[in-house]
């Protein structure tokens, strides 16, 4: 008083917006409010209740992007990606809308949306195409609870796909935070039949004695690890040790954001099993997704990547 308000009122919302701002950057710390403050407050207000609207009104969509595997050349399964076309802003970035949906909650009942669409268009694919494709789908740090289990339970049994076909990606940093939680509700998920992949690998700061422990699959190299391959000599060694510690304790490994020949060429002959980037295939809209998985397409993104980098029939 009086440069941030005249009144209790005001004095106190202000010092509610300065708290939550402190809470935000993790608490143990004080917080002057400033005015900018009030200005991303009341974005924030109305972009949880703009996703609200579109979880209430089928607003969001999910598209896929191809993994495609080395051994055969073959899609082996599908990522499913969020995708909000908001009606005033036009395309949202994930990265925009998904911290705002883990702080009001709302990211339970979209992962659980994202999850159940994804599901259902797996089961569609298997049934109309004879094709037996993975969905792989995000799972939050918000997201890792009590509710969990029972919510993945509900949506493998109201759509009717194989648990097997349903694979869950965890990062490593949500599990590492939780650690004696994450392995139990792990365990739990494992025990319906789902895959579960450990996302962003190489990102946070796993140990040997916990990552023995968990019960995964796969390992997801994290794109920031890829990108400057091979010009970054530090990041091959990177990939190369992922791999070696992976393959030792009998995961699969996946590589992100592989974008060039030269990145295929070096993950191939170091024995990554999977690969997913735009080398591929962008994440597509379902109905673009089939058209590569119809019998005559379903190789051939895998294989011309792999006659560029020279390496078909090396592996």
């Amino acid at each position: 008083y009086p440069q941030d308000g005249h009144d209790v009122t005001a004095l106190m919302k202000y010092a509610d917006v300065a708290m939550f701002q402190a809470k935000k950057d993790g608490g143990n710390k004080y917080q002057f409010y400033l005015a900018d403050m009030t200005v991303a407050a009341n974005q924030r207000l109305a972009l949880e209740t703009d996703i609200r609207h579109a979880l209430e009104n089928d607003g969001f969509s999910v598209h896929y992007q191809p993994q495609v595997c080395l051994e055969n050349g073959r899609i082996v399964g599908m990522e499913a990606l969020v995708r909000w076309q908001h009606p005033q802003h036009g395309s949202l970035p994930p990265t925009m809308f998904i911290p705002v949906a883990e702080e009001t909650g709302l990211i339970e009942p979209l992962g659980e949306w994202v999850m159940r669409t994804a599901c259902k268009q797996a089961k569609k694919w298997h049934d109309t195409l004879g094709i037996n494709i993975t969905v792989s789908v995000n799972v939050s740090g918000h997201q890792i609870n009590d509710r969990l289990v029972p919510a993945v339970r509900a949506v493998l049994a109201d759509t009717g796909l194989d648990p097997r076909y349903l694979e869950l990606e965890i990062t490593e940093s949500c599990i590492m935070d939780h650690t004696s939680g994450s392995i139990n509700h792990l365990n739990r998920l494992r025990s319906l039949g789902v895959q579960l992949a450990i996302d962003d690998f190489g990102t946070g700061y796993s140990t040997m004695s916990y990552l023995k422990r968990l019960p995964v699959d796969k390992l997801k190299i994290d794109r920031s690890f890829v990108m400057d391959v091979p010009q970054d000599s530090n990041d091959m060694e990177i990939i190369k040790a992922i791999l070696a510690l992976a393959h030792a304790l009998k995961m699969t490994v996946i590589a992100e954001g592989v974008e060039t020949t030269e990145q295929c060429a070096f993950l191939a002959e170091h024995g990554c099993d999977v690969m997913q980037g735009y080398l591929f295939s962008r994440p597509c809209p379902a109905e673009e997704v089939e058209l590569l998985l119809t019998a005559d397409n379903r190789t051939s993104i895998a294989r011309e990547a792999l006659i560029n980098s020279s390496l078909r029939g090396t592996k």
